[in-house]
């Protein structure tokens, strides 16, 4: 599977055009999805010296991404008369997202279990409302009502 992911708000806190710290898990997130054979394409609006930044920013981090801002690494306007910044994934990872950015331990699960956002909210839950249900009731007084 081909990942899209933005770098400013997602990977690390949005400090644009600072670097801001690493968001917890991203790089881990990331490594592993990469280990599990997906394509990561760092998608995102930094050009020229700011992307180089973020570029070695991930690289010093133990990430490689299989692109930066194109389909493939040997896209270039010259190659490609077609060619456009809006890459073509089958996921795309943003803070800018309907709904926000959830955390990294949810996103490893959407990808890998193929699950929706909703779904693992809901699975959640679900989850607490049994564990609530186990657990001791407290005795009721008049004042209590």
């Amino acid at each position: 599977m081909t990942i899209a992911v933005d770098f400013d708000g997602t990977i690390v806190e949005h400090k644009y055009p600072a670097i801001g710290q690493e968001r917890p898990f991203a790089i881990d997130t990331l490594k592993m999805l990469q280990k599990e054979q997906h394509k990561i394409i760092l998608w995102s609006v930094r050009e020229g010296k700011l992307l180089e930044e973020a570029v070695d920013w991930c690289r010093v981090h133990g990430l490689e991404f299989y692109a930066v801002n194109r389909d493939y690494p040997e896209e270039t306007t010259n190659n490609n008369p077609h060619f456009s910044r809006k890459v073509k994934a089958d996921i795309f990872i943003d803070d800018r997202n309907l709904g926000g950015l959830p955390d990294w331990g949810t996103i490893y699960q959407m990808i890998t279990h193929h699950q929706k956002w909703h779904d693992i909210i809901e699975e959640r839950a679900a989850a607490l409302n049994s564990e609530l249900s186990k657990a001791p009731q407290k005795k009721k007084h008049w004042w209590n009502l």
